[in-house]
């Protein structure tokens, strides 16, 4: 079930406040500055820090090659 795009648009990480990049096949909202991986569940973001994953160099790497290839961008520009 994907996100719904007005949805998207305020989605930020509960550490950083900055925005997040939706993985739709993958289920996961992630945090590419703090390599951390909010899932999914039920089509709801689980966004608690103490519920999220730190991924490793290479999973940063692989998910910041899809996000390159599938034309993911973060949730908002995180420019004030």
């Amino acid at each position: 079930m994907a996100l719904d795009p007005r949805l998207l648009r305020i989605l930020a990480c509960p550490q950083d406040k900055g925005p997040l990049w939706y993985f739709e096949d993958e289920d996961t909202l992630y945090n590419p500055r703090l390599k951390r991986r909010y899932r999914i569940v039920d089509g709801i973001p689980v966004l608690l820090v103490e519920e999220s994953e730190t991924v490793s160099d290479e999973e940063h790497e692989r998910l910041m090659a899809v996000a390159e290839r599938d034309g993911i961008k973060p949730t908002f520009s995180g420019e004030s």
